[in-house]
C-alpha cells in the first residue's frame, strides 16, 4: 500500500471517510496553518484562535461524510472556520485588539488602492484596530480576500452569501479601512509637523 504522506487530498478525504484516523490526521497537517490563521485574523486572540481551530476540525470530523467532493474542499474547510468564528464574536464580542502581536501581510493586489496600501504595509495596531470596528460578516470577506486570495465567487461559497453581497460588503470594508487610514495619516502628519515646530 502507498505510504499516507504521498497520498493526494481527494485520497486522504475518502480514506478519512471510511473512518482513517491517520489519513484524518494527515488532513488536519495539510490545512491546520490555514485554519489558525483564518481563526487568529478573525478573532485575534491567540488563545481563543487555537480553540476555534480545534472546534472547526471537530465539525470537519463529524461532518466529513456530507461534504461534497465537487465542491473544493478548502472552500468547504474554511467556510466551518469562518461561520464558527463569526458566531463566537456575535455571541462574546471576542477583543479583536493583541497588542503583543503585529500581523504581517504578504499578499500582493496589484491595484495601488489606499486601503490595500494600509493593510500590506502597517498592519500594526491601528489597523488591527480598524478591523475591529467591522462588523463579523465584513471582516470575514476582507480575511477571505486578501489574506487568503479568494475570489469573490469563492467568497461566496464559503459564506454561503449571494456574489452581490460579497461585493457590496468588500466595498463596504475597503472603505474603511481606506478612511480610517487617511485619518491616521493625517493625524501622523500634524504630529509631525507639531514635533517640528517644537525643535526648530
Amino acid at each position: 500500500m502507498e505510504p499516507l504522506e504521498n497520498l493526494a487530498e481527494a485520497e486522504y478525504i475518502d480514506l478519512a471517510k471510511n473512518g482513517d484516523q491517520e489519513a484524518f490526521t494527515q488532513i488536519v497537517e495539510m490545512y491546520k496553518n490555514p485554519v489558525y490563521n483564518m481563526c487568529y485574523r478573525m478573532l485575534s486572540n491567540p488563545q481563543a484562535a487555537e480553540d476555534a481551530a480545534q472546534e472547526t476540525f471537530w465539525r470537519v470530523y463529524k461532518n466529513l461524510n456530507r461534504y461534497d467532493s465537487k465542491r473544493k474542499f478548502a472552500t468547504w474547510l474554511l467556510s466551518i472556520a469562518a461561520h464558527y468564528c463569526i458566531d463566537q464574536q456575535r455571541k462574546k464580542r471576542l477583543p479583536s485588539i493583541d497588542l503583543s502581536e503585529i500581523i504581517e501581510f504578504s499578499a500582493e493586489d496589484p491595484a495601488p488602492k489606499p486601503e490595500n496600501v494600509a493593510i500590506r504595509n502597517e498592519f500594526s495596531e491601528e489597523v488591527q484596530q480598524q478591523m475591529a470596528e467591522l462588523n463579523e460578516s465584513d471582516r470575514a470577506v476582507l480575511v477571505l480576500r486578501y489574506w487568503h486570495e479568494m475570489s469573490e465567487v469563492e467568497i461566496s461559497e464559503t459564506l454561503r452569501i449571494t456574489k452581490s453581497a460579497v461585493k457590496s460588503r468588500l466595498h463596504r470594508a475597503r472603505k474603511h479601512m481606506a478612511e480610517q487610514w487617511s485619518s491616521v495619516q493625517e493625524i501622523t502628519t500634524i504630529e509631525g509637523r507639531q514635533h517640528e515646530s517644537q525643535t526648530v
